[in-house]
């Protein structure tokens, strides 16, 4: 049996489909998470979202233990969390770093990722169909 992706979301993204609509689209986390366990098949996946920064460490922490990949969407600790940086450097696996708004389009402050340190890829600017090509790429990567 092949090892969870885990998909990890951080702040703010519990209100997808409600916040900014213009920016990140009308699909609902839910809906996100629908997507993403349909994309994957038979492919286990852990899909978390936590507001708390901690709660991301942990998280990672437990898919170093237990995981094949990380898909992750920072949000705003894309461009302030040395923690959550320093937890995927700590990753064996493939690591996606996802947004769902191109990053680079927007204000100067979200232009540097941490994250992207760490990241194996990134993908930007595809709305909640990012995910989707995110869990394939992750497959792909770790079937090698």
């Amino acid at each position: 049996m092949n090892k969870p992706i885990y998909v990890l979301n951080g702040p703010n993204l519990n209100r997808l489909g409600k916040r900014e609509p213009h920016i990140y689209g009308k699909t609902t986390l839910a809906e996100v998470e629908t997507m993403c366990r349909e994309t994957a098949g038979d492919w286990p996946v852990e899909f978390r979202q936590s507001n708390r920064e901690y709660e991301l460490v942990d998280w990672i922490h437990e898919a170093i233990d237990e995981g094949s990949a990380i898909i992750i969407n920072p949000a705003a600790y894309s461009f302030t969390s040395i923690a959550i940086l320093d937890a995927l450097k700590m990753f064996p696996g493939p690591i996606i770093e996802l947004h769902i708004s191109n990053i680079h389009r927007r204000e100067a402050h979200y232009h540097k990722s941490y994250v992207s340190l760490a990241a194996t890829a990134i993908i930007a600017g595809l709305g909640a169909r990012g995910y989707a090509t995110a869990i394939r790429s992750a497959i792909e990567l770790v079937e090698g």
